[in-house]
């Protein structure tokens, strides 16, 4: 099966797989020792009984000889191949060691993986004697980006490339390295006092629109930015200010009839899995409801736009174990998101994650996925009912889209078993 492990000691990220063939590899290299053992103590141990055969002694010296330079040759072959196999394993992989020492990293890498002794020894509770900088993996992989990412002045202003760091984090490379610079500031002129902040538009000045192709909210709302945000941010007058409390099909459910199903104060604090603009939280907030929302700043500010209306934000990927504790949510919300690329087993260890930071007894809403196919439907309903959640409401339904062509969603309310 395998296994893998990511050590960053001494400033070099290294990834080693067992295989297979290495596993073979070491039993076919420990029986030609233990057989070359056995014959070395025979030959060694047993005593020559006649005179003929003390002539014959010289004879099997010059033989353990030979069986020794053969011995040592194997081994050679052997290290030889393991190392063959390990490179091997690495391009399959697409990762190779963080090569401290060429002159693509930048210095501020080099100083961010170094070790960092605790200040005051060993920690009497984790036994840790030194802080050990964590950085994603993959970001060998984007070399020359990282570098330029960590390319800075020290104690100086950030670089205006909160873009170039987001498409690293798209890259895989996730956690982004830390930095030593003052990120660029925006004065927040303007903003509501909570509750009022969150239906009303603020001047576009307080956004970063540096790296995206819109400038301003209007340019926004005239483009449909995924399949979940079709001009949300309009929150004035658009359709976002009747998401959740008036339904335009089947498939839409109304945030109070969710609530009613774990009856009073069984919601209280939730996680919005690719939230758009932040509307599914503020209409929780309005029935004192906490909801923190997963977002990039794909083609738009999302994260700037949640805060500024009195939300929380979370600038996160999908590819990032959630940085919760097990079992803390009463809700998680999800839709269109859960269209992850790749094989099934990226959608499987997304929905496990879910199912972690999902408390026993709280509610999984999966909010208007798209069923482009028969066999997406029937991948996604398999693995739900893996987890033996209870299906309070569930509902497929059409929907003509755009182009005049119909359309399968599918919408749930599902609940969390408690497991022994």
């Amino acid at each position: 099966m395998g296994s893998v492990s990511l050590k960053i000691g001494d400033g070099t990220a290294r990834f080693k797989r067992a295989s297979f063939c290495s596993s073979a590899l070491n039993l076919l290299m420990l029986f030609s020792v233990v057989t070359t053992n056995l014959f070395a103590l025979y030959a060694f141990t047993s005593s020559p009984k006649n005179h003929h055969a003390l002539h014959l002694l010289p004879h099997t010296h010059k033989n353990i000889s030979l069986i020794s330079e053969q011995v040592s040759l194997i081994l050679r072959e052997i290290d030889s191949s393991q190392k063959k196999l390990a490179q091997m394993e690495k391009e399959l992989l697409g990762y190779e060691s963080i090569d401290l020492s060429t002159s693509k990293i930048a210095s501020e890498v080099r100083t961010f993986l170094q070790h960092h002794l605790l200040p005051l020894g060993k920690d009497s509770k984790t036994g840790i004697t030194e802080m050990v900088a964590s950085v994603g993996h993959s970001c060998v992989k984007s070399l020359d980006l990282l570098s330029q990412y960590m390319n800075y002045k020290v104690n100086g202003p950030c670089p205006d490339d909160w873009s170039l760091g987001q498409k690293l984090i798209l890259s895989g490379c996730e956690p982004l390295p830390r930095r030593r610079c003052f990120a660029k500031t925006i004065p927040k002129v303007g903003l509501q006092s909570f509750p009022d902040s969150l239906w009303k538009n603020y001047s576009e000045k307080i956004y970063s629109w540096s790296g995206l192709g819109c400038k301003n909210l209007a340019c926004l709302n005239a483009k449909k930015l995924n399949r979940d945000c079709a001009g949300c941010f309009d929150i004035i007058r658009g359709y976002e200010t009747q998401r959740y409390v008036k339904v335009r099909g089947k498939n839409d459910f109304l945030i109070d009839d969710v609530l009613a199903m774990l009856g009073n104060g069984g919601i209280r604090i939730g996680f919005d899995i690719g939230g758009g603009s932040g509307t599914f939280a503020a209409r929780m907030a309005e029935r004192n409801v906490t909801i923190v929302t997963a977002t990039l700043n794909v083609d738009a500010p999302f994260n700037e736009f949640i805060a500024a209306r009195g939300l929380f934000p979370l600038y996160l990927s999908l590819d990032h174990r959630f940085p919760f504790h097990d079992n803390v949510f009463d809700l998680v919300h999800a839709g269109n998101v859960l269209d992850v690329s790749g094989r099934p087993e990226k959608l499987e260890f997304l929905v496990f994650d879910i199912d972690r930071v999902l408390r026993a007894g709280g509610l999984f809403w999966l909010d208007n996925f798209l069923c482009s196919n028969e066999d997406k439907k029937t991948a996604l309903t398999r693995l739900i009912e893996r987890f033996g959640y209870k299906k309070l409401k569930w509902v497929v339904g059409e929907k003509i889209n755009g182009s005049g062509k119909s359309e399968v969603y599918l919408s749930a309310v599902l609940q969390k078993p408690v497991r022994v």
